[in-house]
């Protein structure tokens, strides 16, 4: 059970508070953000999403720069309260298509009679949109998605040949069109998070796929949808390696450690053909999440390299090469590697002609940056480094330095090879034709090379 909930803005504005209980301060929201702006405990920058502040436990999850917070004074699941921030979100978003400040200040109404049937007296009720349509009945005033920054091309669907830009899908799902009609489409997200751990040798000793099937469906009716996967798709190790360097649209065998599935899904021909039949409810919801632990080729190889150049110098080489095919292009790649403690000044090369490359030295907490605007697969990029020491090392400096990380997005990629070969709605009428909308991301959990 929670006692608050609160949403917070970058600045530390209050924009939504709720109090359930009553028996937790009323400053409680001035108290986290200073504890979490000013956050120095253990050396780490940012705060935990759990921590305790005078017997309050304080949760908060971060979601497109907004601060969703509950405190407590129980010893309650952080878990729990962890995914009921999550729902909470997403059950917002579903309501009034996009997320963020202003739609939340514009529709605050909504927003309090959502919280009010979610949460009753810090006890969660439902999570479902499909099931608090039958409760809440304010209109959503919906905020026009013109005004958004663009995504990127992360954020656009395929069908066939056409395209659809990301912005598509933050439209309410209970809101009509201008006109009062209602565009049928349906759109699937297959999402991978990669977690890569290279040796200093560049062999890799551990990888992990963590991947889920998004979707969100704005049909009439709600209509039975059979989504169909590769049908070599195998769960459960079955001792092979499937070290095959193909393509992301290749063949051979998925191998999945395990997954899990909506309560929506019906798998009574997932062991024959690899189908799942389902009728989507309202709002955006997890129609599948896998793991999978077996080889892949992974998208990036990282070589870092750092050695001493004198008595107070060095200098560090970081190679990353995509291992993707070069129809594919990677955005928003930053590199980042922790630098000995005595680094004084650092003075950056890059390639002649590169574009859309920055560096940075993060004097602070002594860290090397190296963002990357667009890698195109095939492609190898290399930075070298000349680091300055305030003091003479008396240790090894590649102890000292490392491990590198690396933060990526690939749109139209994955890794695990799972695709989506069909997806078939039950037809209403002869001329129902709804547009199915796919796309794949592909983006880094934990991709980090020691050196």
């Amino acid at each position: 059970m929670i006692s608050q909930f609160f949403v917070l803005s970058q600045r530390g504005d209050n924009i939504v508070f709720r109090d359930y209980r009553g028996d937790v301060p009323k400053g409680s929201t001035e108290i986290f953000f200073r504890k979490v702006k000013f956050w120095k405990e253990d050396g780490e920058e940012e705060a935990p999403p759990v921590f305790n502040i005078d017997g309050v436990n304080y949760f908060h999850v971060k979601i497109v720069g907004l601060l969703f917070v509950a405190t407590t004074r129980v010893n309650i699941s952080p878990s729990l309260v962890l995914e009921l921030l999550q729902r909470v979100a997403r059950v917002i978003k579903d309501y009034l298509g996009i997320l963020n400040e202003d739609s939340l200040r514009k529709n605050f109404v909504l927003v309090y009679e959502l919280l009010d049937e979610v949460i009753d007296f810090g006890y969660v009720q439902t999570t479902s949109t499909e099931l608090l349509k039958s409760y809440v009945f304010n209109e959503p005033i919906v905020v026009d998605a013109a005004r958004l920054p663009t995504l990127g091309p992360a954020s656009i669907f395929m069908q066939g040949s056409k395209r659809m830009p990301g912005t598509a899908v933050t439209k309410s799902v209970v809101a009509n069109e201008p006109g009062g009609r209602k565009r049928e489409e349906i759109f699937v997200d297959v999402i991978e998070k990669i977690s890569v751990t290279f040796s200093s040798s560049g062999y890799i000793l551990t990888s992990e796929i963590d991947g889920t099937i998004q979707m969100k469906s704005y049909l009439t009716g709600n209509p039975e949808i059979r989504l169909a996967l590769n049908e070599d798709v195998s769960i459960g190790r079955g001792g092979r390696s499937i070290y095959d360097y193909s393509s992301s649209a290749g063949s051979g065998a998925v191998i999945l450690d395990d997954c899990n599935f909506h309560e929506s899904v019906h798998l009574d021909s997932f062991d024959v053909d690899r189908t799942l039949t389902l009728i989507p409810p309202d709002g955006e919801f997890p129609v599948m999440n896998y793991r999978m632990t077996q080889e892949f080729k992974p998208p990036f190889r990282i070589n870092a390299l750092i050695e001493e150049a004198g008595l107070l110098r060095a200098e560090v080489i970081i190679k990353v090469r995509a291992e993707f095919p070069s129809n594919i292009n990677a955005n928003t790649i930053v590199v980042q590697m922790p630098l000995p403690s005595h680094t004084a000044r650092v003075s950056f090369e890059v390639e002649p002609g590169a574009v859309g490359q920055t560096t940075d030295f993060k004097e602070a907490n002594k860290r090397l940056e190296w963002s990357i605007k667009k890698i195109v697969g095939g492609a190898e990029h290399t930075l070298r480094a000349k680091l300055t020491f305030s003091q003479e090392s008396h240790g090894n400096i590649a102890k000292e330095a490392g491990p590198v990380s690396m933060t990526f997005t690939i749109p139209m990629y994955n890794a695990s090879r799972l695709q989506v070969k069909y997806l078939q709605i039950a037809k209403q009428t002869k001329s129902y034709n709804p547009y199915r909308w796919v796309r794949y991301v592909t983006q880094a959990n934990s991709y980090v090379a020691r050196i």
